[in-house]
């Protein structure tokens, strides 16, 4: 197996940090590693506590690399939550060769234009997505590469985020012995691979339900047009269930795995199950009919947030189905609660690999799709190290000055 054909994808959730190593040979993608561990030092997916973080991704890094027999020392990250913002920008440049023929590099500098826009101070630019590109005033080009023209434009979505989330973000992956390939917006990777070509063009808002928080994506003409995140998830759910059964929260979260029901009428009587109560030594026997009856409210609070969100992102009526993601979108009875809530089509995006055909792993198996098809020519080069062994403290340090420069070139390069 060549280590070049290798993409490793982080994400870092609530719940669980999760590695997953894609290979991809002749433009098909194989999922031939997975690592997961459970998250410390996160806050409605915000980072609380560097060591924690740190150690939490060590732990997901090793399990993935046990699985299978490669050192990582590279990874592309996902990020997102509410300090995420899109803004369009335009760029424009005149084509450099004397034939006039689009290229590489008038591309690059196409891009670079785009990029020129003025920002707070406590801001910084993740990404550039190009949403159209122009030659000679005719618009709607995907791709410019070999056409004749004078002028070259890009309509572009400006993806920008809080420096400090950003940085910490980069910390906790450098000080746990990994370098950085990219920085990739979670939603948009996500809609990578969950979001037909036609859900992308008619407008489709995906929601991903984690444990700390839920993030909203509505994508509309084949592009992300706004993203918000909603400091609700599978984690409130979980502490519903502790302050309504008297138990401890892992023995919640364990029974919300294993009985967990959204809609009390979809719950079995019959299925019964023993809980410790807090406090003492005695068990009391519950039913999941009582499990879904604090399961059910709690839910339908987080689709009627995503809806009024909808609305006051000014895309309500524009919205014509919704796609759910997520770990807690798995659980029995969610799909027809939405339904209900959202009142429109919704269906839950699966990825058709195996040893992640679970929501929970559309994040990082998106971000394998993402850099795959856009990231590529650039990755082709850097991805070489992705299987090697690990760079030593020392020199994991000197590598550091270049990164932000790399970050910074990284999204003009991809088309």
């Amino acid at each position: 197996m060549s280590s070049s054909d290798l993409i490793v994808s982080l994400d870092i959730g609530t719940s669980k940090v999760r590695v997953i190593i894609g290979e991809v040979q002749n433009g098909a993608i194989n999922i031939i590693g997975v690592g997961s561990a459970d998250s410390e030092g996160i806050r409605k997916g915000a980072i609380v506590d560097i060591d924690q973080t740190v150690q939490s991704i060590r732990n997901a890094v090793d399990h993935a690399e046990r699985m299978v027999g490669i050192e990582i020392s590279e990874v592309y990250v996902g990020i997102q939550g509410n300090h995420i913002a899109l803004q369009t920008n335009h760029g424009v440049v005149a084509v450099s060769n004397e034939d006039r023929e689009i290229g590489e590099e008038d591309i690059e500098r196409v891009l670079q234009a785009a990029r020129v826009v003025a920002l707070p101070p406590e801001r910084e630019i993740i990404g550039l997505v190009p949403r159209q590109f122009l030659v000679d005033g005719l618009d709607g080009i995907s791709d410019p590469r070999g056409m004749i023209g004078v002028r070259l434009e890009v309509e572009a979505t400006v993806i920008t985020g809080a420096k400090t989330a950003i940085h910490n973000l980069m910390r906790c992956v450098e000080k746990a012995d990994l370098e950085i390939a990219g920085v990739i917006l979670m939603s948009l990777a996500s809609g990578q691979m969950a979001l037909t070509k036609d859900e992308k063009n008619m407008g489709t808002a995906l929601i991903d339900i984690g444990a700390g928080s839920t993030t909203l994506a509505i994508f509309e003409q084949g592009n992300l047009a706004a993203t918000s995140t909603l400091p609700v998830g599978g984690e409130y759910v979980t502490n519903d269930i502790s302050y309504g059964l008297r138990c401890q929260t892992d023995q919640a979260e364990k029974i919300k795995l294993k009985f967990g029901c959204a809609l009390v009428s979809d719950a079995a009587e019959d299925q019964k199950f023993k809980v410790v109560r807090m406090g003492s030594n005695v068990e009391k026997e519950f039913s999941q009919v009582d499990l879904a009856n604090i399961i059910e409210p709690r839910m339908q609070e987080i689709f009627q947030l995503v809806r009024q969100e909808i609305i006051r992102l000014g895309y309500d009526g524009k919205v014509n189905g919704c796609v759910l993601t997520g770990g807690t979108a798995s659980m029995p009875g969610v799909l027809a609660l939405a339904q209900r809530e959202l009142e429109t089509s919704v269906r839950i995006a699966v990825p058709d690999y195996i040893g992640v055909r679970d929501p929970a792993y559309t994040n990082g198996v998106g971000m394998i799709q993402y850099v795959s098809r856009y990231m590529r020519p650039r990755a082709a080069g850097s991805a070489k190290r992705a299987a090697v062994r690990k760079p030593n403290p020392s020199s994991t340090a000197s590598a550091k000055p270049g990164f932000f420069e790399r970050l910074k070139r990284m999204f003009s390069e991809f088309i």
